[in-house]
């Protein structure tokens, strides 16, 4: 008989929490708050190996408790969204004193599902915060274009199927314990009504609403419910992010997408103002940028230019800006070789914005994919100056050219040929990231000799892939270092040193620029929310023959102005009609870059951020100070606030009005 009386008991509670609709949802509250507190934790874990920069004991554990609790509060306002409709449904029955099977189900279902997907996005911001270190929002959906590209990337990456497994495990187990919760006890029966029960079921239906209602909201304070910036609590900028829920930062990025679309500040006065600093004055008012710029001397020599952006290269892994690790000896001797410009930095955190701004000297604007526009529309970018000086031009990537729209907008932009995965042998595409770095430029190479033998200067451009995931690292290479991370460095140094060394042996070396930038950099040790390591990339020019003693820039300089200083140092005369400037000749009082829903100002002595939610800081960078001075230096915050959004307005401007291509008699 003890069977049958557990059999019972757990009859007697299945019956319980299915009629009294606030002990069901209690139950499920607790165990999503548990699986959502589980994905908290393993992003921790993986931060607590992967962050260099973060040191537990110096955040201290007060701190640490308190971005986990803050993560409660955050959770409960996703769980409650979630577990509204179902309580309200399981309490409607309740009260009607009936027991809809159909009604049942459907709540077990809207539960199950709702939640699983917000697993799944608890557990894919995992690595996409190691990646960005930004919590999940609409932006991870710009590859939603290329799922199969993407679905292949992460089953040749065994580091992100990792996150896969605790999700299966998780999903299995929540449904399990949800058809527990929901399934029919043996002989169960309905407790009779009476008056008294009725009114203290709806008295307990009101409570409950009411909590629920104050979980979604996150706060008690009337001005204003919970937002992402409740969670930002103290100067460690992990901690700060850790609270957040990335089911509500996903969320709230669509729900603000509409910030977008309206103006940054008044067009017709961030035209005068970035005209006024870069003394333009406009020969029409439909391209109020457009400028003829003219070298003082000119050599009448044409200059081949090989462009190299370096995937994910920051700055923060070359020994010059204080690396140990040895990852970087090349690019660090090239640097030693040629014109080194160290404070330059990338205009967003993706590739196509770092080659979008680096081709066509036009910044980043929060989620804007400028190369998946459907007007495709046609910059005076560096292809178009170099074309019309009769130079050839091609751009070669590893992979797909069709990802991210590459492919037919750099047609579509002036570059002759895009050399991609199509080009290359079948043997030699290694991951869904195509060929590696060395062996593009070997075929590179080649491929540049035939332009050479056209008997015109040519504009080579690359886009590297090996520092990216799924990480790939031929077998012919042996690096030193242990962790697969600083290996992939190791082996995009040694690449672009076989570049080097095999066009030492062409016949146009002596009388090419080689151009090394990254489009991005990483979230190496972050001191900020919004990372500096980042943005701050290399910017070497190598060219022993033609630049003559090497020398380094203390300039500040945007990933935007490698167009027109390439230019200057070509002594070419062009058009400009870009938001770029020749840093050797303008030096640039500050620098602007955006991270999808931020952007920061940099000058030599203070780095201020810009949430699109309205808050703002202002830090000495250059002690990693932590502490918001903005109080302290409202005129330098007024100044570096009104320089950004000048810039970006009349970019955006210039879109709406399809004033980006200066059309000229010769087009």
């Amino acid at each position: 008989m003890k069977p049958q009386n557990r059999l019972t008991t757990s009859n007697r509670c299945l019956c319980l929490a299915k009629h009294f609709p606030a002990l069901m949802t209690a139950r499920v509250y607790l165990l999503a708050l548990c699986i959502f507190s589980l994905f908290r934790l393993l992003l921790f874990a993986t931060q607590l190996v992967g962050n260099a920069a973060f040191d537990a004991g110096q955040a201290g554990w007060r701190n640490i408790l308190t971005a986990f609790l803050m993560g409660v509060r955050f959770d409960l306002v996703v769980t409650g969204y979630i577990m509204l409709l179902p309580f309200v449904a399981l309490s409607a029955m309740q009260l009607l004193n009936r027991r809809a099977g159909w009604g049942m189900v459907a709540v077990r279902w809207w539960i199950f599902t709702l939640f699983a997907l917000s697993f799944t996005v608890c557990a894919a911001d995992i690595p996409y915060f190691n990646q960005f270190f930004s919590r999940f929002t609409v932006v991870a959906f710009t590859w939603i274009d290329s799922p199969l590209f993407v679905a292949k990337m992460i089953a040749q990456e065994p580091r992100l199927l990792i996150f896969l497994l605790p999700l299966v495990a998780v999903l299995v187990a929540f449904w399990h314990l949800l058809r527990r919760q929901f399934a029919r006890p043996a002989q169960a029966s309905v407790p009779r009504q009476t008056p008294w029960r009725k009114l203290a079921q709806l008295l307990s239906f009101m409570l409950v609403l009411l909590l629920i209602i104050v979980g979604v909201r996150g706060r008690l304070s009337q001005k204003s419910p919970i937002r992402v910036g409740t969670a930002y609590f103290c100067s460690d900028p992990l901690l700060n992010q850790l609270g957040l829920n990335p089911v509500f930062t996903l969320t709230k990025s669509f729900s603000t997408s509409s910030l977008e679309a309206a103006p940054l500040m008044d067009s017709e006065e961030a035209m005068r103002n970035v005209r006024q600093r870069l003394n333009v004055t406009p020969a029409s008012l439909q391209f109020p940028l457009a400028r003829m710029v003219s070298p003082a001397v000119s050599s009448g020599e044409k200059h081949n230019v090989v462009l190299v952006i370096m995937e994910g290269m920051s700055a923060a892994l070359m020994g010059r800006y204080g690396n140990t690790e040895k990852l970087t000896p090349f690019l660090d001797s090239l640097a030693l070789h040629g014109y080194a410009f160290d404070k330059m930095y990338t205009a967003g955190i993706h590739t196509y914005n770092g080659i979008f701004s680096t081709l066509f000297s036009f910044p980043a604007l929060f989620r804007y994919h400028p190369m998946k526009d459907i007007a495709m529309p046609r910059y005076n970018g560096m292809a178009w100056a170099l074309r019309k000086h009769g130079y050839s031009t091609v751009f070669f990537t590893t992979h797909d050219g069709q990802f991210d729209n590459m492919e037919g907008f750099l047609r579509n932009n002036d570059f002759e040929e895009v050399i991609s995965q199509k080009n290359y042998p079948s043997k030699e595409v290694k991951s869904t990231l195509g060929v590696p770095d060395d062996y593009l430029f070997r075929f590179a190479v080649t491929e540049i000799g035939k332009l050479h033998g056209k008997g015109k200067p040519f504009f080579a451009a690359f886009m590297t892939g090996s520092n990216h995931a799924p990480i790939i690292i031929p077998e012919y290479f042996s690096p030193a270092a242990k962790n697969l991370s600083a290996q992939v460095v190791e082996y995009s140094d040694w690449s672009l040193r076989r570049l080097i060394d095999l066009s030492e042996k062409e016949a146009w070396f002596d009388n090419t620029l080689f151009v090394f930038v990254a489009d991005h950099g990483g979230a190496h040790a972050p001191v900020y929310d919004m990372p500096l390591n980042y943005h701050h990339s290399p910017f070497i020019i190598y060219a022993p023959k033609i630049l003559g003693e090497p020398r380094a820039f203390d300039l500040l300089t945007a990933q935007l102005d490698v167009f027109p200083t390439v230019m200057g140092l070509l002594a070419l005369p062009y058009l400009n009609n870009t938001l770029g400037v020749d840093v050797l000749a303008q030096p640039r009082p500050y620098l602007y870059f955006c991270a999808d829903n931020k952007y920061g100002v940099l000058d030599d002595e203070y780095f201020m951020v810009v949430k699109q939610s309205g808050t703002e800081a202002l830090y000495r960078y250059a002690d990693k100070d932590t502490r918001n001075i903005i109080g302290e230096h409202e005129a330098r915050a007024t100044a570096m606030r009104s320089y950004a959004l000048s810039n970006m307005q009349t970019y955006r401007h210039l879109l709406e009005k399809k004033s980006l291509l200066f059309w000229d008699n010769e087009n």
